[in-house]
């Protein structure tokens, strides 16, 4: 992993925390990811005038990427329901790096180096360190039908990021390929609260517009970098780099939603740093 890609990756992940801040600050979850989902799609259509078709053997993957999108899109708006998202999302970011890493070796059919392997480990490590400490530092008895629908999100998380990082190597063309993937992905939220809000929808829309439009173009802008560096690196250091993000939402929700952040999660956020200090030493 170079330079070049390892910052493309950590500006990644302060992006993604970010439009998850947004996203968590409207309470009306669906009217939050509908703005999002119909903001991708519109963003992913331009976006696509001026961008080549990805290769006929990208499409399967691209079909397979948004139907777990939205499954992930789903799952994180139960848990953002639920839970804080000072607790949710650690949890949520926090399961994937050592599933995809899993994943990448079985089906991808990438290896690990020592200095890979001992970095993914100790990042995730220091992820998971994050999310548990932050249940236990809060004082409150953890609530299990959030943490079921955080981690069921981490699982999909994991499960799209390798999808992608086949799809978009077999694309020809990265821009292209997060363009139709906001497209074909960002459809079926909207869609739906259309139907269950009808006319009441719009009205609903109005007073998050600005900051549902914002999140959705922070949210590209985010996955567009992470897919532009699984071209480039390999996807279970990508991925464990890009939680990182874990750091930036305990800083937001300490910050701007008045979270606890405590020493556990100091501690588990050094652990992190380190991880992230192997995987760069092996690159």
């Amino acid at each position: 992993m170079t330079l070049t890609v390892a910052l493309a990756v950590l500006l990644a992940a302060v992006t993604h925390a970010s439009w998850n801040a947004m996203a968590h600050t409207i309470k009306d979850q669906l009217v939050a990811f509908t703005l999002i989902g119909g903001g991708g799609t519109v963003i992913g259509a331009v976006l696509a005038l001026f961008t080549p078709l990805p290769a006929s053997g990208a499409w399967p993957y691209l079909v397979t990427s948004a139907l777990l999108h939205i499954a992930y899109q789903v799952l994180l708006m139960r848990s953002f329901s639920l839970g804080d998202f000072g607790q949710m999302y650690p949890i949520a970011r926090g399961t994937a790096p050592l599933v995809v890493t899993v994943l990448a070796v079985l089906f991808v059919g990438e290896s690990l180096n020592a200095w890979q392997a001992a970095g993914v480990a100790v990042a995730s490590a220091g992820l998971v360190g994050v999310a548990l400490w932050g249940i236990r530092g809060s004082g409150a008895r953890p609530h299990w039908p959030a943490l079921v629908a955080a981690g069921a999100t981490g699982l999909s998380i994991a499960a799209y990021t390798v999808v992608d990082g086949v799809g978009v190597r077999a694309s020809d063309t990265p821009l292209g390929y997060i363009a139709w993937l906001m497209i074909l992905e960002g459809l079926l939220i909207p869609l739906y609260a259309l139907y269950r809000r009808r006319g009441a929808l719009v009205a609903q829309l109005r007073p998050y517009a600005v900051r549902g439009l914002l999140g959705a173009a922070l949210s590209m802008a985010a996955y567009g970098l992470v897919l532009w560096a699984q071209t480039r690196a390999p996807l279970a250091p990508v991925a464990a780099l890009r939680e990182s993000s874990i750091i930036v939402g305990a800083a937001i929700g300490t910050l701007f939603l008045k979270e606890r952040f405590g020493g556990p999660r100091i501690v588990a956020a050094g652990v992190l740093v380190v991880g992230i200090g192997l995987m760069l030493r092996a690159g």
